[in-house]
């Protein structure tokens, strides 16, 4: 009799699985992922392939996000545009794609989300991902570094497309310049613009750009203003190491405090070197400043519309930071890529594997909680 009770309560337990198998291949789950970035895209795909229906919403006129406007990437100079030539043709064959598109409003009903578009439409759907990502700090708020006032002070990002687009690097005149800065961390690590937290890919771009300038122009002396380099990314010190030894890049420990225009329009930077102890007063003739991460504009959008919770940073907070990275507060919601915090491309990609495998767990979990 003993042996019959088990056999029957195992028989149970396998018809409840079995029929919460066969519930969720027949209930084929929507979802509706806001950003076309790389970590939007990863994740719709590995949802298309784990056979749930996916929209992706994006509001620019083409998939790819920041990574469109990048050249190479760290560390070991792979062209920017092999990683979206891989992963646009595989998600728009895959997922329903809405380019162009915004999210006006988002309400949630009968344990669905309505979500309402730009254009009109109105999705249904039973879960959230959002994969809006970060915009880059507006160096016009740091106006002691001359962005905006002087032709020749520059931001990465604007070099990045010098390179991308294979314009020769020149100053406004038209010049080879001599002399090329880089200052590190503008708008992180700062307090006075509030943004007292690490973006953690500009001290590897900084050097990652300074090599091109010297490889570009052998004879430019280039220079590296940072406080502490963070170069914490594997083969990233090999980079660091290869910038001073090969490349002759010239590093110094210090805060840019000042940028101002002399009669040749030379950039004369003043900056405590910390390591030597006293200030230094140098011209470059072409100054670049490294822009940190800060939240997008949709992704505060978003957290204010999901009533989602924020970090001291503003960045999406996420209901556990080493268990539960993609899961947030509000049920259905999910997060995924810079939306939670500033992360390189490899770390946005990895995570947004880990946000439909979330999203997977918290289905099967609703699925086997209903069987019950």
């Amino acid at each position: 009799m003993q042996v019959r009770a088990e056999s029957s309560s195992e028989a149970l337990n396998c018809r409840k699985h079995l029929n919460a198998d066969i519930l969720l291949m027949h209930t084929r789950k929507h979802i509706v992922v806001i950003g076309g970035g790389v970590a939007g895209m990863e994740s719709a795909i590995h949802l298309c392939d784990m056979g749930y229906e996916v929209t992706l919403v994006e509001k620019q006129d083409q998939l790819g996000g920041h990574v469109l406007k990048w050249d190479f990437l760290f560390p070991d100079h792979r062209p920017a545009y092999e990683i979206t030539n891989e992963l646009c043709p595989s998600v728009e064959e895959k997922a329903n794609i809405k380019l162009q598109t915004e999210v006006k409003n988002i309400v949630k009903q009968n344990g669905h989300f309505e979500v309402a578009l730009s254009d009109g439409e109105i999705l249904t759907a039973d879960a959230l991902l959002v994969a809006t990502g970060f915009d880059l700090f507006d160096a016009h708020k740091k106006e002691e570094y001359g962005y905006g006032i002087y032709d020749n002070v520059i931001t990465a990002a604007e070099l990045e497309e010098r390179f991308q687009n294979k314009i020769p690097i020149r100053t406004a005149a038209g010049k080879k310049p001599a002399r090329v800065g880089f200052v590190h961390c503008v708008g992180s690590r700062d307090e006075k613009v509030g943004n007292e937290y690490c973006s953690k890919v500009c001290c590897v771009t900084a050097v990652k750009q300074a090599m091109r300038v010297k490889e570009s122009l052998p004879g430019c002396e280039v220079f590296c203003f940072y406080m502490d380099l963070r170069m914490f990314g594997r083969y990233f010190e090999d980079l660091y190491r290869e910038a001073q030894e090969k490349w002759g890049v010239q590093f110094i420990r210090g805060r840019l405090s000042e940028a101002a225009e002399d009669i040749d329009h030379r950039i004369i930077v003043k900056v405590e070197d910390t390591l030597a102890g006293r200030p230094l007063r140098m011209a470059v003739d072409l100054l670049v400043l490294l822009t940190g991460f800060v939240p997008s504009e949709g992704t505060k959008r978003m957290a204010a519309m999901l009533n989602l919770p924020l970090g001291n940073d503003r960045f999406i907070k996420p209901s556990d930071e080493h268990l539960r990275r993609n899961l947030t507060p509000v049920p259905g919601v999910f997060v995924t890529g810079a939306s939670s915090g500033p992360r390189s491309i490899s770390e946005s990609i990895s995570d947004a594997r880990a946000a439909a495998l979330e999203i997977a767990a918290w289905f099967n979990h609703q699925t086997q909680h209903a069987v019950k």
